[in-house]
């Protein structure tokens, strides 16, 4: 086939942007001189080269900036300038990273952000604070970094994003949880799909863990012993990934995420992207409702900003039975989905990794 021998682009995040933007206005702080390109460190330990598109520098500070490049799976982001200021200050040790002009600031809960502060995802900010440790060990025993994260279009790409709707106001976030951008294009994460399966029945392995994305996987890894190619990242493709294991004669599926897209999944969503479907408040109020919760938890349910913040209050009010009851919903689903070929095992994880709840059919 075709479609096989075509090698889809990675990108890279706005997380890779600003932390290569960052490594490099410390590098040329050191060594006094313009940086073209520069490879840093990403979250699972492997390298990525990455243009550099801007670079001053003087003795105590500098200005660097990267172009978003993201390969086949372009967003809206593709083609913005992350901008990074960076300057040695007196706090000894330290690394303080912020955000200014076109990178919003988090108004609402369930983002797993702190409101007020600038919209920047902890996975982002481990990088730049690693890759910047790694090359700067020597100015960190006498010096400390702040770091300052810009993105000049921001402001006005935020409003093509969901983050008007998630709370963050006035510019885009800092995102990233693996550094990498994965091409999510229908045909060709469809192609990776199937791909992936094939793999895993030709390996001789009739069971497959169906899982999100990285973090979902890396939590799954964990729990359940199989080879490395019968973990299938199905992304927001769900619907389709459980119909091609009913296809492929699959044995087994585990199905595993968090409450964000279970929840999308538990209300017979079959693409979840986030863009292409909402998560239904008025759904999740309904499982609440079934789980015994009040009147005044199934009304702050519905005005709730995400899952995640659903999850927060449901776990404060010690609800039980809610999260056992979106497992179940899941599983519904995907075994129609799957035509009632394929046995299924539905789990959802906290975002710490512990299982919140399972359904099987054992």
């Amino acid at each position: 086939m075709v479609e096989e021998k075509i090698k889809l682009k990675t990108g890279y995040t706005t997380g890779s942007c600003a932390t290569a933007a960052a490594k490099t206005a410390l590098l040329s702080i050191i060594n006094q001189e313009k940086i073209q390109n520069v490879s840093i460190i990403l979250p699972r330990r492997s390298f990525i080269q990455i243009p550099i598109h801007s670079c001053e520098f003087k003795n105590d500070k500098a200005k660097c900036s990267v172009i978003k490049n993201g390969g086949d799976d372009p967003d809206v982001t593709h083609g913005a300038e992350i901008i990074v200021e960076l300057s040695l200050t007196e706090k000894i040790n330290e690394i303080d990273i912020d955000g200014a002009e076109g990178v919003g600031i988090v108004t609402k809960q369930g983002l797993g952000l702190e409101i007020g502060k600038p919209a920047i995802n902890p996975v982002p900010k481990k990088m730049i604070n690693e890759n910047l440790r790694d090359i700067g060990k020597e100015i960190l025993e006498k010096k400390g970094i702040k770091v300052v994260i810009s993105v000049p279009k921001g402001k006005e790409l935020a409003p093509k994003t969901d983050n008007p709707r998630l709370g963050i106001r006035n510019g885009i976030s800092i995102l990233g949880t693996s550094g990498i951008v994965i091409p999510f294009s229908t045909a060709s994460y469809a192609a990776s799909i199937r791909q992936n399966l094939d793999v895993a029945i030709a390996a001789g392995n009739k069971t497959v863990v169906l899982t999100t994305g990285g973090r979902s996987e890396e939590y799954a890894k964990k729990i359940v012993d199989l080879p490395v190619h019968c973990f299938v990242q199905m992304g927001d493709f769900s619907g389709y990934t459980i119909q091609q294991c009913g296809r492929k004669d699959i044995k087994k599926a585990y199905v595993v995420g968090f409450i964000g897209k279970l929840a999308k999944m538990a209300a017979g969503v079959k693409q979840t992207h986030v863009k292409g479907s909402k998560v239904d408040m008025n759904f999740l109020s309904e499982l609440a409702k079934k789980a015994n919760a009040d009147e005044k938890i199934i009304q702050s349910i519905k005005k709730a900003n995400t899952a995640r913040h659903v999850s927060e209050i449901i776990k404060e009010n010690s609800i039980t039975g809610f999260f056992e009851l979106i497992c179940s919903e899941t599983y519904k689903h995907m075994r129609k989905h799957s035509e009632e070929k394929v046995p299924i095992d539905v789990i959802l994880f906290d975002f710490e990794g512990e299982i919140l709840a399972r359904e099987s059919q054992e």
